[in-house]
């Protein structure tokens, strides 16, 4: 055994004595674990000492383990954030791009595209209404509209008009993204059943291509055309749920979109949180469910950071109300969570056991992960075409973190210290 890692299990124990100690369940030491838990199989791609890292835990929390009577039959949990971190790509992406090409987006309410999005501005709703002029069908021609199409992709995926005119504005910037909503809302009228075909159709298109495939959506003749799971996170998902691990996912992609991809992964529908649309009759309105003290149709609480939190809460963990919005116990919170985004920083803050970042220099994210105050985060490179190293240290004392208005400044510590900028040691080859 090396010596990074008989460290790493010493510290194992060292967390277990310290949970202890503050009346939580401990977990036990590395020497009294059962052999018997089920293994990691797919080695490949693992940095360092993570996937022992990860064995650890599973030794140490699953149901298999030594410890698992302490826990008076309450399952771990574990939870996945999903694009670029269980899958390379973006399902969101990747369904908007099939819908646009197959024409599959309703024309707006009165026509109007502020109903489209209370948080859309002016230029953006004129650009769109120029782009995409009324007609007699119900649905947008954006298969032969590239005008129109390429409006929509601008305000989807820069969150400007073509013209560069700010297309979002009046939003949390710690609860939602207006053009990760904005794909749900272009949803409306359909059902969700309606939606998942669409997206499966998308997923079996994107699993066939080859890597690096492109395609024509609008004038853009390069848009990603592939998608492929992750071998190791499958693996990883398959070992959790065998040694006893409630495994969730959750996603700032629609959930009948996410819906149609988390099987392939192993995990069932009914444990995968997207973003949730209200319904009408069966059908999917421009409005969003909420969650803790957010109400259904007030539009300003996704699974986007702080919303993870809060969504994890309420459909996990069954806190109602504003205190989902909360940091819960320790004893009640995620063993595991693994995250590639900002957007993923609270809910792997919450996880108590370790903290799994795959590596796309985002800078909130990288700033807590290698400053690792508590010890259990663990860095891993993407594990299909990883990024190389960030040139420049992430600038974590200066403007990584974005406040709930869209001021920027330092990272802090959850003691209020702020994190020194850190240099990215973990990277592609």
């Amino acid at each position: 055994m090396s010596t990074s890692l008989t460290a790493r299990r010493l510290a194992v124990i060292a967390a277990a004595l310290s949970l202890a100690a503050a009346g939580l369940a401990a977990a036990p030491a590395a020497a009294a674990r059962p052999a018997h838990c089920p293994q990691l199989t797919v080695g490949q791609g693992w940095f360092a000492d993570n996937q022992d890292r990860i064995q650890d835990l599973i030794d140490t929390y699953g149901t298999c383990g030594a410890g698992a009577g302490a826990r008076h039959g309450k399952r771990p949990l574990a939870v996945f954030d999903w694009d670029n971190t269980v899958v390379k790509n973006d399902i969101g992406d990747a369904t908007l791009y099939w819908l646009l090409r197959h024409s599959k987006i309703r024309r707006p309410a009165h026509g109007d595209w502020h109903t489209t999005s209370r948080y859309l501005g002016d230029e953006a709703a004129g650009a769109l209404a120029a782009a995409c002029p009324a007609g007699p069908s119900t649905t947008l021609p954006t298969a032969t509209d590239t005008r129109c199409a390429d409006e929509i992709l601008a305000v989807y995926g820069e969150g400007a008009t073509s013209a560069g005119a700010p297309a979002f504005a009046g939003y949390d910037r710690r609860t939602i993204e207006p053009s990760y909503a904005w794909l749900a809302q272009l949803l409306r009228g359909w059902t969700p059943a309606q939606v998942t075909s669409f997206a499966s159709a998308a997923r079996a298109e994107n699993l066939a291509a080859p890597v690096d495939a492109v395609q024509t959506v609008g004038s853009n003749t390069r848009a990603t055309a592939w998608v492929r799971y992750y071998d190791q996170q499958r693996d990883l998902i398959r070992t959790l749920r065998k040694a006893g691990f409630d495994v969730w996912i959750t996603s700032a992609s629609p959930e009948p979109v996410v819906d149609a991809w988390a099987r392939g992964a192993g995990v069932a529908p009914d444990h995968a949180i997207g973003i949730r649309s209200t319904t009408e009759h069966g059908r999917i309105t421009a409005h969003l469910k909420g969650c803790g003290s957010v109400r259904d149709g007030a539009d300003s609480m996704i699974t986007y950071i702080d919303g993870k939190r809060c969504w994890i809460n309420q459909e996990i963990l069954k806190v109602r109300g504003a205190a989902a919005e909360k940091v819960q116990p320790a004893g009640r919170r995620q063993v595991f969570a693994a995250g590639d985004s900002d957007t993923d920083v609270s809910f792997l803050r919450d996880a108590t056991g370790l903290r799994l970042v795959l590596n796309r220099n985002k800078n909130e994210l990288m700033c807590r992960a290698y400053d690792d105050s508590d010890g259990r985060w663990i860095v891993n490179p993407m594990f299909i075409e990883p990024k190389g190293r960030k040139a420049a240290p992430y600038p974590c004392a200066g403007t990584a973190y974005t406040d709930h208005d869209g001021r920027t400044g330092p990272v802090r510590r959850a003691d209020g210290s702020v994190v020194p900028d850190q240099w990215d040691t973990v990277y592609g080859g």
